[in-house]
């Protein structure tokens, strides 16, 4: 097995790689010790054949330079197709500010083709490949060097199968005229914003169980100061301080050192230098500030009037859909938005695009009153009802 060690080596196979339809990529990467994963190992096959068309690339080794493979990103004549893309499209829109284009992600085509929600590399190496695979290497350390024979096998294993996951997923999808299902899916992980953390907006990830304006005041503060110590010294959240220790400073609102000290939950190196003066100050600031400033708690979910009767026929309705549709249901619609639905909500993701075809026109015709649902045996059915 190839492993690339040199800007031309990647030029060239890069080259070759645009004269087919398609690549397959992954990465290997750690990110216990940073904020950003920090890429460790790139791998790459194309269905040209030969040993030469599957490589690996390394990253870590001095003067590598990624642009040949960042301009076979940018050619539009070669569809990339990755397994569970989040990650890996978050690394590369980091380093670089691009995405690969086009995009083709065999988890979320999966779905859409009835292999069940989030399913794994390895139940599709298994399912359609009807190949095993080894993956006694997951959990390794990506950044030592040497790499193993077995790290290398493992990381190899996973673009020369997605090349025919690929081919039989965009196949089915041909055939059974999903293609753009999947489009529309891409387009979030496609998205700036799905990778883009705003200090400003961190504390709304957190959960509280005080709506106190004040509290959430200082809560957004130190959450706040939090992303951006972690952002700007590459480092996890969870090593500034922890979810529970930020719940604890808000409710202590400590304003002096000695305050700090007698913290339970926040870490030893956050009582000192520059993460305990952040701390301070961002406490100071949710204390202090204007009572027109504070946030605003989100109680849209408590004014919600669901009616449970409602929403549980649309659970019904759902999995009836789904099993027809051959679609993982939470793909289609997610329990919140059927409550949301149940309550008189209109503007939610089930109620557009292809899950409108698929479930959401029905829901809303049921929700109407227009249609019932009766069980046949095992199977459900849609009842048209006169006006």
């Amino acid at each position: 097995m190839k492993t690339i060690t040199k800007p031309d080596e990647l030029a060239a196979f890069c080259a070759a790689a645009a004269e087919h339809p398609y690549v397959t990529v992954d990465t290997e990467f750690l990110r216990e010790r940073t904020y950003y994963s920090k890429l460790c190992l790139i791998q790459l096959a194309h269905p040209g054949g030969g040993e030469d068309s599957a490589v690996l690339v390394d990253p870590l080794v001095e003067g590598m330079d990624l642009e040949p493979l960042y301009t076979l990103f940018r050619d539009t004549s070669v569809v990339k197709v990755f397994h569970a893309a989040r990650q890996d499209l978050e690394i590369f829109w980091v380093a670089a500010g691009l995405f690969p284009t086009p995009l083709f992600d065999t988890q979320v085509a999966a779905m859409v083709c009835g292999f069940g929600e989030q399913v794994g590399y390895e139940t599709l190496v298994r399912k359609i490949c009807r190949q095993p695979l080894d993956k006694t290497s997951r959990f390794t350390d990506w950044s030592r060097r040497p790499l193993s024979d077995a790290q290398k096998t493992y990381a190899l294993a996973d673009v020369t199968h997605l090349r025919q996951i690929y081919e039989f997923l965009q196949a089915e999808l041909v055939r059974s005229k999903r293609t753009v299902w999947v489009e529309e899916e891409l387009q979030i992980l496609t998205n700036p914003e799905t990778y883009e953390v705003d200090p400003a907006t961190a504390w709304q990830r957190i959960k509280t169980r005080t709506n106190s304006p004040r509290f959430l005041g200082i809560v957004r503060e130190l959450a706040a100061f939090r992303e951006g110590y972690a952002q700007s010294n590459d480092v996890p959240r969870s090593r500034v301080y922890k979810d529970d220790a930020l719940i604890e400073l808000a409710s202590t609102k400590p304003r002096t050192m000695q305050d700090l000290g007698r913290s339970r939950l926040l870490l030893r190196e956050a009582r000192k230098g520059a993460i305990a003066d952040g701390i301070l100050a961002a406490v100071e600031r949710g204390v202090s500030m204007d009572q027109g400033d504070l946030p605003v708690p989100d109680r849209s979910r408590e004014k919600l009037q669901v009616n449970p009767a409602l929403a549980d026929l649309l659970r019904v309705l759902l999995k009836a859909k789904s099993e027809d549709s051959n679609v993982a249901p939470r793909l289609i619609a997610p329990a919140a938005e059927l409550d949301a639905i149940a309550a008189g909500q209109r503007d939610v993701p089930s109620l557009r695009g292809w899950r409108r075809d698929v479930f959401g026109a029905d829901a809303l015709r049921l929700c109407q009153g227009e249609i019932a649902l009766a069980a046949r045996g095992e199977a459900v059915d849609i009842v048209e009802l006169s006006r």
